[in-house]
């Protein structure tokens, strides 16, 4: 695997531990999902509360499809981000992230700090893109994700339903990588 794990720190000085999941999270991404609220496990492709298909993710690991990152606080998983590629055909430049945070650990950085390493994953993989659907009115995400360099390209109207079947707006939120390596550079040069 050539990345390993990196520490990080949140607005209010929390340390997190970064890293790619192993087989031995299955019991500590299992407990990360159970205690998530139901109205935020809506916007979960799977039933994360079914220990079979959390027990099939961690036993049937596959970085070259979806690699898994995940943020510990003393020892608990607190985020769980993924990165999903196809290996050919017309997406084959393109990441799509999908992001899950611990409401305890909610705007206080965590996601931001999450995304930006899952950019820098997508560079050492030889992405281009990294692609992500958020809700519409989910002010934080789209916060995380623009300090992530990630731009807003779409919105589209009564896209998903949320947890009481109402139809909601979805925001296609894009970031392209040479750009945000552009920027973090210049960045870097206004600092020294």
């Amino acid at each position: 695997m050539m990345f390993g794990q990196r520490e990080g720190k949140l607005r209010d000085g929390t340390t997190v531990l970064l890293r790619p999941m192993v087989k031995e999270d299955e019991e500590a991404l299992y407990d990360f999902f159970t205690r998530l609220p139901v109205d935020l496990l809506i916007f979960l492709r799977h039933d994360v509360r079914d220990r079979k298909i959390v027990q099939d993710w961690a036993q049937n690991l596959n970085y070259d499809r979806v690699l898994p990152l995940l943020a510990f606080v003393e020892g608990k998983v607190v985020g769980n981000v993924t990165l999903h590629r196809v290996p050919h055909g017309w997406k084959r430049h393109i990441g799509r992230v999908r992001v899950v945070i611990d409401p305890q650990f909610q705007k206080r950085g965590l996601a931001t700090l999450m995304l930006n390493e899952m950019v820098l994953l997508g560079h050492e993989l030889g992405l281009e893109k990294l692609w992500g659907e958020i809700p519409l009115d989910s002010v934080a995400a789209i916060k995380a994700c623009r300090n992530a360099g990630f731009s807003c390209k779409a919105v589209i109207e009564g896209m998903f339903k949320d947890a009481q079947d109402r139809l909601i707006d979805a925001l296609i939120v894009v970031c392209n990588i040479s750009s945000y390596f552009d920027q973090m550079g210049q960045i870097q040069e206004s600092r020294t």
